[in-house]
């Protein structure tokens, strides 16, 4: 989460504007050897991804002002949660509601909101056709769902109802083949409870008509 109040170093050390601004005194490399501890006069101040570090000069014995530290600790956080959020946004396809909620719960600052997904969009990681496109083929491939429940999935993660139709469209979806498999799965000896299954489901009634049919009921 970016710190929209950073330690502001040259009033804890009561500097006078005649005396030196805070000098780097020491870098530590953290545990994952991707980000470096900063300290300013003897003392923590933040850590900071290599590329800001190399962007902004930052070395030892090097002194910088009090708005200087300010825009180096936003950049650093900026990195640090745009970093996580591209982590988040690969470990598979994810819808733009999806991505608004995983910023609302890390309590990132609604003001970079923006600029974080411009990044993601450059990358083709905002859209939320190929993301429903994406849904619905696993959903097929490994839980056999119908269209009334892949548009309840869909909706739950805040796609739009018209790229919902549009796409299921486009999927041309065989009902029947995938009820058909069901009940293949379940044999029921009874096709009420057959029928009334299917129903649950999300099938809609001469879908699951012709499929009991088809399986030897009247």
């Amino acid at each position: 989460m970016v710190n929209p109040s950073p330690k502001n170093w040259v009033k804890r050390k009561k500097k006078s504007s005649a005396e030196a601004m805070p000098i780097v005194t020491s870098l530590k490399p953290q545990r994952n050897n991707k980000r470096v501890n900063v300290y300013l006069d003897g003392e923590f101040a933040f850590g900071i991804d290599l590329d800001n570090l190399v962007k902004f000069g930052i070395k030892v014995e090097r002194e910088f002002s009090q708005k200087e530290i300010n825009k180096i600790i936003h950049e650093a956080e900026f990195a640090k949660t745009y970093n996580k959020l591209l982590n988040f946004a690969t470990l598979r396809p994810r819808s733009e509601s999806e991505l608004f909620s995983w910023l609302k719960r890390k309590k990132v600052p609604v003001t970079i909101h923006r600029k974080l997904f411009i990044r993601l969009k450059r990358l083709d990681l905002v859209d939320d056709t190929k993301f429903a496109k994406w849904w619905i083929n696993q959903r097929l491939e490994f839980k056999l769902k119908s269209k009334k429940e892949l548009k309840y999935e869909l909706r739950q993660k805040g796609i739009d109802r018209n790229i919902i139709d549009e796409v299921l469209i486009e999927s041309a979806i065989d009902e029947e083949k995938i009820a058909k498999k069901l009940l293949s799965r379940r044999r029921f000896k009874d096709n009420r409870k057959a029928f009334a299954f299917l129903a649950r489901k999300g099938f809609d009634f001469n879908t699951i008509q012709n499929v009991v049919k088809y399986t030897g009921g009247e």
